[in-house]
């Protein structure tokens, strides 16, 4: 399952720093590309040095077969937009970021860089990459969520794997743990894992009938989801996955945040609490970034209304800080803007209600606007994929 090389014919890995944007993989003529924005002192932007980015700016490139990228099912998207991606030739493309790292995986592949004490980027040992690095040990991926000092990963036969530091149960093996390399994580759900999701302690994984279950660190905030009846283990934790029964419907997307989660059902539609198609978050709120106009906790699921008028596709958190994709492609975030995390300059630290990210067009008048279709956020530092069309001449 692990340790497959990609075809070297395919990729062009990077290891060094560059003044050019490297092109991480090519296999086509549809140009895609990395964006990066925020602070990184621990080379979670992969520009190669330590730096802070006030607006998206490109970490790599990657030259795909078809018109219309295929996004792999990433943390907090709807399964039924990635559908597509099963046709032959096909090359599935997804983002993520950990608190101090972050990822790409292409055609079941994954570059890792940033931050890699505990284990984090998979490689077999602590060291950390400034810039993007190919992880031999991992293939043939669906999905790679990065937390905060740990990683974890859903495959194509449906199985969970995660590494890094498992402190509070994060990894889903032991409250304490760690693992350099990738680890089976061995679930009380039945059938196959469809969707992962994990964050700075704590993970989630959707089974393919809809239930959620979550485990890691829980210290009364409410990250979980499992309500007063589901309380943590040892040391605020719960090394053990749990299935969320406070969800009275089945969910389709996930995503984790430092102290909170967020849930998608299957339509994408904004609704209040009770009915169908609604963005539901929960846990801490003190930095704003559950959506919702004041900077209270939630313990249970509780409906974004702020973006209403839009059909949400995509749901990511960080640390601090939420994002959402909409229908159209129009990226639009909130929470902790202390680092410039959000890409919109001159917000107040803390930006409670939805803002939507614009973004410089490099004077290339060749290429049409830029739109989004996936979107990943750490502690400090955000990063997208954003596709643009040839312009007709």
């Amino acid at each position: 399952m692990f340790r497959r090389l990609l075809p070297l014919r395919r990729c062009l890995s990077t290891s060094t720093s560059s003044s050019a944007t490297p092109t991480l993989y090519s296999s086509g003529t549809t140009p895609v590309s990395i964006l990066s924005w925020g602070r990184g002192a621990s080379g979670q932007l992969g520009g190669g040095k330590e730096e802070r980015r006030l607006y998206p700016s490109p970490v790599a490139h990657l030259s795909l077969p078809d018109p219309a990228p295929v996004l792999s099912p990433t943390p907090g998207r709807l399964p039924d937009a990635a559908a597509a991606g099963t046709a032959a030739g096909a090359v599935e493309v997804g983002i993520s970021c950990g608190l101090f790292h972050s990822a790409v995986v292409v055609d079941g592949g994954a570059w890792v860089w940033g931050k890699g004490d505990g284990g984090r980027l998979g490689l077999g040992d602590e060291s950390s990459a400034f810039v993007p690095r190919h992880n031999p040990n991992l293939s043939e991926l669906r999905v790679l969520a990065l937390g905060g000092i740990h990683s974890a990963a859903l495959t194509a036969s449906g199985e969970v794997f995660t590494w890094g530091y498992g402190g509070f149960g994060a990894l889903g093996h032991y409250v304490y743990h760690r693992e350099l390399l990738p680890r089976k994580v061995n679930g009380p759900w039945e059938g196959k894992i469809s969707h992962i999701a994990t964050s700075g302690a704590h993970t989630a994984a959707i089974t393919d009938s809809g239930e959620l279950y979550t485990w890691g660190r829980d210290e009364g905030d409410g990250r979980l989801g499992l309500g007063s009846g589901g309380g943590p283990g040892e040391a605020g934790s719960l090394s053990v996955p749990s299935k969320v029964n406070t969800l009275p419907v089945s969910v389709a997307a996930v995503a984790c945040g430092g102290f909170f989660t967020m849930a998608l059902t299957s339509d994408g539609q904004l609704w209040s609490w009770g009915d169908e198609g609604v963005v539901l978050s929960w846990g801490h709120g003190g930095h704003g970034q559950l959506g919702h106009p004041t900077l209270q906790n939630h313990r249970v699921p509780l409906a974004i209304k702020a973006l209403s008028e839009e059909r949400i596709v995509y749901i990511a958190c960080g640390g601090s800080t939420s994002a959402a994709i909409s229908e159209k492609g129009d990226l639009y975030m909130w929470g902790n803007a202390r680092d410039c995390q959000l890409g919109v300059p001159g917000l107040p630290e803390i930006q409670p209600l939805p803002v939507k990210v614009n973004f410089l067009t490099d004077g290339d008048e060749d290429l049409g606007p830029h739109r989004v279709i996936s979107v990943a956020i750490g502690a400090s530092h955000a990063m997208c994929l954003v596709s643009r069309q040839q312009n007709e001449k």
